[in-house]
C-alpha cells in the first residue's frame, strides 16, 4: 500500500477515533509528539547536506553563461510569486480560521519580530557551527549555497567534501524515508488528540483549504505562466499547454516530478520545438531548484497554522516565510516526503508549531497532485522563455496544428 494512502486512512481513523473516545483520545498526544520529533531530528543535516548537493550540480560557472542565469532569474520570480499567490488565497479564504488549536497545544507565541533590516543582517551566519547547534534554519540556508559554490570553485580538490556531502545526503534521504514510515501512525495520533477535542468540524477548514490552493494554482498560471509567454516570449500560451498535455498527465497521475521529466522533456523538444542544448539544461536544473506548486503550497499553510493557533503574522514574519521559502525550495527535490519536511523549515524561521502540519498530511496527496503540475509547467515554460530568446525554439513545431492546416490549404 502506498504511503499517502496510508496516511489517508490513519486521518480518517484517527477522526474517527477521537470522536468516539472525545477528550479521552487526549491518551494518543505523546505519541504524536514523538512523531514530532523525529521530523525535528533530521532537518538540520537534512537541508545542510541536499542543498550543498544541489548548488553543486549547477558545476560549471561557463556553462551557466546567459542560460543558466536566465533561467535562475525565472525561477526565483515564478517561485517568489507563487508564495505571494499562497498567501494571498490564504487571506481571501481565510484558510485554517477557527480551530482555535492552542486549547490543545497551550498558547503559541511567535519570537519576537525583527525589523526587516535585522532580517537580511541575520540570515548570514557569523558561526555556522552555532547555526547548525541552535537550528537556524535561514542561516543554514545561506551557507549551505555558500559552500556549494566555494566546493564547484575549488574544483578537484573540493572533490572530497562533495563526496562526503553527497553521501550525508543519501543517508539523511534514507532515514527521511525511514521516519516517513512512521507517519501514518503520527498523524493517527495527533488527528485522534485534536477531532477528540474539537469534533467533525475538524474537516470543513482542509476541504476550504484544498479549494483554496487549487484556485491559487490556477491563478498562478493565468498570471505568471501565460504572461511570460506572451508578454516576454511573444508567443500564444494555448499550443504550450496543450503541447505539455501528456506530461500534465503524468504528474498529475504520479505526483512526482522526476517520474515526470522524460515526459517533460519529450513533450517540450518535440511538440513545443524547444532544442536539446536548452531542454537538457533547463528541465533537469528546473526539477532541482523550481518548485512553483510547492512554493504555493509553502505559503498558504504558514498562514492555515498561524490562523489555527490563533497568531497573528506580521509583515516582517511573511517577509521571513517568502524568503525561507523560497530558499529551501532549492533543497526540496529528490526529498522523499519533501512537502513534508521542506515545511517544517519554513516553519521553524518564525517558530510556528509544527504540530499542524499533521492536519494536512491527510490531504496531502490531494494537493500534491497539482502541485506536481504546477512544478513541470514552470520548468517548460522557462525552457520556451530561454528558447526563445537564444533562437533555439522552432515556432513552426510550436505551433504544430496551425501549420499543418495552413500547409494544406490552397493559400
Amino acid at each position: 500500500m502506498k504511503l499517502w494512502l496510508k496516511i489517508l486512512i490513519a486521518l480518517a481513523l484517527g477522526v474517527i477515533v477521537g470522536l468516539i473516545m472525545g477528550p479521552q483520545a487526549e491518551i494518543f498526544k505523546p505519541i504524536g509528539g514523538i512523531f514530532l520529533s523525529l521530523i525535528n531530528m533530521i532537518i538540520v543535516l537534512l537541508v545542510l547536506s541536499s542543498m550543498t548537493v544541489g548548488i553543486t550540480s549547477i558545476h560549471d560557472p561557463k556553462k551557466l553563461g546567459r542560460v543558466g542565469i536566465k533561467s535562475l532569474c525565472i525561477f526565483l520570480l515564478t517561485t517568489t510569486v507563487a508564495i505571494l499567490i499562497g498567501l494571498l488565497f490564504s487571506q481571501i479564504f481565510q484558510v485554517g480560521a477557527g480551530l482555535n488549536l492552542q486549547q490543545v497545544t497551550g498558547e503559541v507565541v511567535l519570537h519576537d519580530t525583527p525589523s526587516l533590516g535585522e532580517i537580511f543582517l541575520s540570515i548570514v551566519p557569523s558561526n555556522p557551527i552555532a547555526s547548525l547547534v541552535n537550528g537556524n534554519i535561514l542561516q543554514i540556508i545561506v551557507f549551505a549555497l555558500f559552500l556549494g559554490v566555494a566546493i564547484n570553485f575549488a574544483g578537484e580538490k573540493g572533490r572530497p567534501l562533495l563526496e562526503l556531502m553527497e553521501s550525508l545526503a543519501d543517508v539523511m534521504y534514507r532515514l527521511t524515508s525511514i521516519v516517513m514510515e512512521f507517519s501514518p501512525i503520527g498523524v493517527f495520533a495527533i488527528m485522534a488528540a485534536v477531532s477528540g477535542s474539537f469534533g467533525i468540524a475538524i474537516l470543513i477548514p482542509l476541504s476550504k483549504f484544498l479549494v483554496a490552493y487549487y484556485c491559487a494554482a490556477i491563478t498562478h498560471c493565468l498570471l505568471v505562466f501565460c504572461p511570460i509567454l506572451w508578454f516576454m516570449a511573444k508567443l500564444n500560451p494555448w499550443p504550450f499547454f496543450r503541447g505539455m498535455s501528456d506530461a500534465i498527465m503524468v504528474a498529475f497521475s504520479t505526483s512526482s516530478s522526476s517520474a515526470t521529466l522524460p515526459v517533460s522533456m519529450h513533450c517540450v523538444q518535440e511538440n513545443l520545438g524547444v532544442s536539446k542544448n536548452i531542454s537538457n539544461f533547463v528541465l533537469p536544473l528546473g526539477s532541482t531548484v523550481n518548485m512553483n506548486g510547492a512554493a504555493i503550497f509553502q505559503g498558504m499553510a504558514s498562514v492555515f497554522v498561524a490562523n489555527a493557533f490563533g497568531i497573528e503574522l506580521g509583515w516582517q514574519n511573511l517577509i521571513t516565510l517568502t524568503v525561507t521559502a523560497t530558499l529551501s525550495a532549492i533543497g526540496a527535490a529528490g526529498i522523499p516526503g519533501s512537502g513534508f519536511i521542506m515545511l517544517t523549515v519554513v516553519f521553524s524561521s518564525v517558530g510556528l508549531p509544527i504540530e499542524g502540519l499533521a492536519l494536512l498530511a491527510g490531504i496531502d496527496r490531494i494537493r500534491e497532485m497539482g502541485s506536481t503540475v504546477l512544478n513541470i509547467l514552470g520548468d517548460a515554460v522557462c525552457a520556451v522563455y530561454v528558447a526563445k530568446q537564444e533562437g533555439e525554439l522552432d515556432e513552426r513545431q510550436y505551433y504544430h496544428e496551425e501549420l499543418v492546416e495552413l500547409e494544406g490549404s490552397d493559400i
